[in-house]
């Protein structure tokens, strides 16, 4: 993995070292209005990062790729994720501090977190899951080329009564 810039944005490799910054991102309540909640402690979230820099999962079959979002110069606002499989597809998930949203900053890290899937792990398919309620995730994903697909067109696992799937190809299908 490398650091990416995002047009005034850093994405960087996330590690265990984030954590203590990243505790304070994570623990804005405002993050859990439609799902998940914030991590019980500063030294949990450590050893999950650490767990995850294996950039793999236990079996070997999906690399999981984590950033965190920077502003240049400045302090961490959130992350991007993605888990990639080896058919080519990968499912994204993303995070902002709520004192970031309506700014374009997911916009922009998201999408330099596809190019740099498309270009250097060959990721042809993107999905997101969402909470349908959450319309700002939604036109955020709409903003990026993303379009709702039935349910069940997801190779990723199952998706829960109340959320939507939604996919992005780039390039031939």
């Amino acid at each position: 993995m490398k650091t990416l810039d995002a047009d005034g944005l850093i994405l960087e490799p996330q590690v265990a070292a984030h954590a203590a910054e990243m505790f304070a991102v994570l623990s804005d309540p405002a993050l859990y209005e439609y799902e998940l909640e914030p991590p019980a402690s500063e030294e949990w979230l450590r050893a999950r990062f650490l767990r995850l820099e294996s950039r793999r999962s236990p079996d070997g079959r999906e690399r999981w790729l984590n950033w965190v979002i920077r502003l240049a110069g400045g302090p961490s606002i959130g992350y991007v994720q993605a888990t990639v499989r080896d058919d080519g597809s990968a499912g994204i998930a993303y995070a902002l501090s709520s004192s970031c949203w309506g700014k374009g900053f997911a916009g922009r890290a998201v999408e330099a977190m596809i190019q740099e899937l498309v270009g250097e792990y060959g990721v042809q398919m993107f999905w997101a899951v969402l909470k349908e309620e959450n319309v700002r995730s939604r036109g955020l994903l709409e903003r990026l080329g993303f379009a709702p697909v039935p349910t069940d067109a997801w190779p990723g696992g199952s998706v829960e009564s109340g959320e939507l799937l939604m996919s992005r190809r780039i390039g031939a299908s």
